[in-house]
């Protein structure tokens, strides 16, 4: 997973602290100024969204505007799962 998040320049993990992902850790990519999309990380699994925030500086801190979840317990050598990270991403 170390390599979709360098590949796809997702930020580094960091603890949630607005309750949305339960306490657990998150990184995220921009997609525009709004717009990001986020993995959560709980244990060893990682759940893929899409997401809306009033800024970048929100993520994390503030509860998201808009909030969908694209794959549970995404799995890269899925091609499906690999489908829908690229299809937002280009």
């Amino acid at each position: 997973m170390e390599n979709v998040f360098r590949y796809y320049e997702f930020s580094d993990f960091f603890q949630d602290e607005s309750n949305t992902f339960n306490g657990n850790t998150i990184a995220f990519t921009e997609l525009n100024e709004q717009h990001f999309l986020i993995f959560e990380k709980e244990e060893e699994k990682y759940h893929l969204y899409v997401s809306k925030f009033s800024s970048k500086e929100s993520i994390g801190k503030e509860p998201p505007k808009i909030l969908e979840l694209l794959v549970k317990h995404y799995d890269k050598s899925l091609p499906e799962h690999r489908i829908i990270l690229r299809k937002y991403l280009y």
